[in-house]
């Protein structure tokens, strides 16, 4: 089965919504790390938010590639859709945090499940357990059920696509609002211009970096958008993300 090009793209739109799922929940809702965040001299919270985002980038191309492979064989009636779709899905979704866990946190080890635990092995574990070979296992076991569903595979295929789509505009949320935002500005704006936009936006400083390139503001919610219009890189809904700022060295 999984010499077949069907196989293959499923398996990697698994494998793209692995990604969207570690860097939507890991990097931005729960923020317990970035893509680079034990990288010697990357202590820019601006460098690890544009990496992050560089990732994510990647994730879209895997995505939209292995939707269009699948819908050019959907388009010729090729592929066992159902079950064995699911399946597929599920072992590249399991092959993302196995690779991760294994070349992310320890070959490269350019981060960790969460950086400001004490016993970060214990937390990939659990996630490798949890996300890698539990979906792995159950993929595997799906790929041998017979495709009747219920579902033709034009359903399938929008229903692919809807979770893709959803995934990826999920990751241009910011995470729930409070009273406060963090703000990224674009380098090599200094002081003087994160003061300027403060004033604009009717912002009040709460903290700040060193070189004043991230900053968490008290704002309301209906003007934080605003910062995008004042040199802003990324604005997002939440002050004081507790695991970045403890362990970032800027």
């Amino acid at each position: 089965m999984w010499k077949t090009p069907w196989a293959r793209w499923a398996a990697a739109l698994g494998f793209a919504l692995g990604g969207f799922f570690d860097g939507i929940l890991l990097h931005q809702i729960l923020q317990w790390h970035h893509l680079l965040s034990l990288v010697p001299g990357m202590d820019d919270l601006r460098l690890q938010v544009l990496w992050d985002g560089y990732f994510h980038a990647l994730m879209y191309v895997i995505a939209l590639a292995a939707l269009a492979g699948l819908w050019r064989l959907h388009r010729r009636g090729a592929g066992a859709w159902g079950w064995p779709l699911v399946g597929a899905v599920l072992v590249g979704f399991g092959v993302w945090h196995i690779v991760d866990s294994v070349l992310s946190h320890w070959l490269l080890q350019i981060h960790r499940i969460r950086i400001d635990s004490d016993a970060p092995l214990l937390w990939e574990l659990l996630w490798l357990a949890l996300f890698g070979l539990l979906p792995l296992a159950l993929g595997l076991r799906l790929r041998g059920k017979g495709g009747g569903t219920g579902l033709t595979s034009t359903a399938a295929m929008l229903v692919l696509a809807a979770v893709t789509s959803g995934a990826g505009a999920w990751a241009l949320l910011p995470p729930a609002q409070t009273g406060f935002a963090t703000v990224v500005f674009a380098p090599g704006a200094g002081p003087r211009e994160v003061f300027a936009a403060l004033d604009a936006v009717d912002a009040r400083l709460v903290w700040s970096d060193r070189a004043m390139g991230v900053v968490v503001v008290a704002v309301p919610a209906e003007r934080r958008w605003d910062f995008y219009r004042h040199g802003a890189l990324l604005v997002s809904g939440a002050g004081v993300p507790a695991g970045c700022f403890n362990w970032s060295r800027g």
